[in-house]
């Protein structure tokens, strides 16, 4: 598979039916048959690796997000561990990294990345700053889901002679779960667009298969293909992520 969709690559080259028949550069677009067999198996490996880049990500950024979140929310003014200097560095790195385009940021910690993962190419290059973009994002939104809770249920936590950290861990989590469970579906989501912008380090996935067979070969049914399945992709983690906080709700 790899060989027959790199020889579509090669210099001068598209499939020698395009090129016989016509159909290569602009005037391409929307052309009869401009689906080689190769490309399916090359959609099918590029989604296997969308998947295992996103989950890997999302996993360990998860995690770590969850552990600056409840930081922030714990170390705020007025918070169970009130802590300004945690606080406001926490804060300050967050929204340093937070905002920053990820095609950007993947290439201005290429030294950092090489130094840590080995390379900064690849899928090693393209994980670690998406875990730590990851990471961020989910601490905003795990202190953000921490706040809107009832602070009636902290009160009556430590009212119990519950301690400190057990009000955050037992009681806090809980009380806060459908719309953490909703806000990590939304980060899922913004994964999966770091995912597809990882091409450009050669990460592979369907962002790199659409740019490489679609874009640049003036084939939309290879662009259309990867954006049906990256939409696919979205509806059963959205739908998944609703029903589990339906669950959550409702228990």
């Amino acid at each position: 598979m790899n060989a027959a969709l790199n020889s579509m690559v090669l210099a001068g080259s598209t499939p020698t039916r395009y090129r016989s028949g016509g159909l290569v550069g602009p005037d391409a677009i929307w052309a009869k048959d401009h689906w080689d067999p190769a490309l399916t198996d090359g959609l099918i490996e590029a989604t296997g690796a969308t998947i295992n880049m996103v989950l890997a990500a999302l996993a360990i950024g998860g995690v770590i997000g969850l552990g600056l979140g409840l930081a922030l929310f714990a170390s705020r003014k007025g918070g169970l561990f009130d802590n300004k200097p945690l606080f406001w560095s926490i804060n300050v790195l967050v929204n340093t990294i937070r905002p920053i385009p990820f095609i950007i940021f993947i290439t201005a910690i290429r030294p950092l990345t090489i130094l840590v993962m080995g390379t900064s190419y690849q899928l090693k290059g393209a994980i670690f700053p998406m875990v730590i973009i990851c990471s961020m994002a989910a601490a905003r939104l795990v202190e953000q889901s921490l706040v809107g809770a009832d602070p009636g249920v902290i009160e009556a936590g430590r009212a119990m002679g519950a301690s400190r950290l057990h009000v955050l861990i037992r009681i806090l989590i809980p009380e806060a779960l459908a719309p953490l469970i909703l806000g990590y579906t939304f980060l899922f989501v913004g994964v999966l667009d770091m995912s597809a912008m990882a091409g450009a380090v050669g990460a592979g996935g369907l962002g790199d298969f659409a740019l490489s067979y679609g874009y640049q070969k003036f084939n939309n049914y290879v662009t259309l293909a990867a954006l049906i399945v990256i939409v696919v992709i979205v509806q059963i983690a959205q739908g998944l992520g609703n029903f589990l906080a339906r669950r959550v709700l409702h228990r």
